[in-house]
């Protein structure tokens, strides 16, 4: 690769290594808020942070792409060289390499499928895909270690006129795909992002992953005999939705934020956790569990941290922009909590357990 080749090449290679390392690390912070292990704690304020970081991990992800088949394109004609193999640490530089290119390429690829929520392969999404970005960031970060010369002298000259037009299409690609993309998380793109894959049209207003229909929910959630279970060390209290509503009430303004990147903000009202843990004899800031009538699939239950359910505006929710929940939405009654992945808001409620 000649000296105008290795400039163009780091440039790209660097901002590369920057939207991957930003998808990298909040992908892994949205890991450890599903699978938090016991050093691990999520604060329910501000009620953005998670709209945010998950946002970011999406954008960050979609603006690697064309970064990514632009770093290929600088470097094939190095796939051509021959000999193949000069030396052993050369064939340890290609084979590292192949496998950065390979977990790239499947982060990026799966990642875009699973924004789509299209899932063409039989394994389970979250889990493969937090393995590989291990081995695509550890791959990054070698590359990065043994092309760390050439790096430091190519970027601080500057590239030849004939390849700063490719240089600045790479950038502006970037861009364009963030553009067009960015309005599912940024309200302010939203009429500009023609390719955002969530908007405000849905029940209320309001875009939905899981019908109630596609959970099997639709019969026992519109049953008239549905009550609310609240188990507690003192006993198991049960509540009418009627009786619910005769609670006190609170309303909030807060976001539904998908792991597929998407957000919304909306106008929730119901009872506060802490009030219903009171009213059930139990304490604001005890662990709950929480049961859904959809029984199949990983998200029928969740934990809610103390730090949640101490927080008042963490809602067992009835109503949404001033309607009763849609059974799409989660009727009779789901659990909205600020700062939360929107897979941890349980919908279609019957059951929750202080631990």
């Amino acid at each position: 690769m000649n000296k105008t080749s290795e400039r163009v090449t780091s440039r790209i290679g660097l901002a590369l290594a920057v939207t991957f390392t930003l998808c990298f690390i909040t992908g892994l912070l949205s890991h450890l808020i599903q699978h938090p292990p016991s050093w691990f704690g999520w604060p329910s304020r501000p009620v953005w942070l998670y709209r945010v970081t998950q946002g970011t991990h999406v954008i960050s992800g979609i603006a690697s792409i064309p970064l990514l088949l632009a770093k290929l394109w600088s470097v094939y004609p190095k796939l051509f060289e021959r000999p193949v193999i000069r030396s052993l640490p050369h064939a340890l530089e290609r084979l590292s390499i192949l496998v950065l290119s390979a977990a790239a390429f499947f982060e990026l690829v799966t990642g875009l499928f699973n924004v789509a929520q299209n899932y063409p392969w039989n394994f389970y999404f979250p889990q493969l895909h937090y393995a590989v970005a291990w081995v695509a960031i550890g791959s990054i970060l070698v590359h990065v270690a043994v092309k760390l010369p050439i790096v430091r002298r190519s970027v601080t000259q500057a590239p030849e006129p004939s390849r700063r037009a490719f240089l600045r299409t790479t950038w502006l690609s970037a861009g364009v795909a963030v553009v067009a993309t960015a309005g599912a998380t940024v309200p302010l793109l939203r009429n500009v992002s023609g390719l955002s894959w969530r908007s405000d049209k849905g029940p209320q207003g309001l875009p939905v992953n899981r019908t109630a229909e596609a959970a099997g929910v639709l019969g026992t959630a519109r049953d008239p005999s549905w009550r609310l279970s609240v188990v507690t060390p003192k006993g198991t209290k049960t509540y009418s939705l009627d009786e619910l509503r005769a609670l006190p009430r609170t309303s909030a303004e807060l976001p539904i934020a998908c792991v597929e990147g998407w957000s919304q903000s909306a106008r929730w009202s119901g009872v506060s956790l802490p009030e219903l843990l009171r009213h059930a004899g139990s304490t604001p800031g005890t662990p709950v569990r929480v049961f859904s009538l959809e029984k199949a699939g990983p998200y029928g239950v969740s934990d809610l941290p103390g730090e949640h359910t101490a927080d008042e505006l963490t809602l067992l929710a009835l109503e949404l922009n001033g309607e009763v929940l849609d059974a799409d939405h989660g009727f009779p009654c789901r659990i909205i909590a600020p700062n939360r992945p929107g897979v941890l808001q349980t919908k279609w409620v019957d059951r929750l357990e202080t631990l």
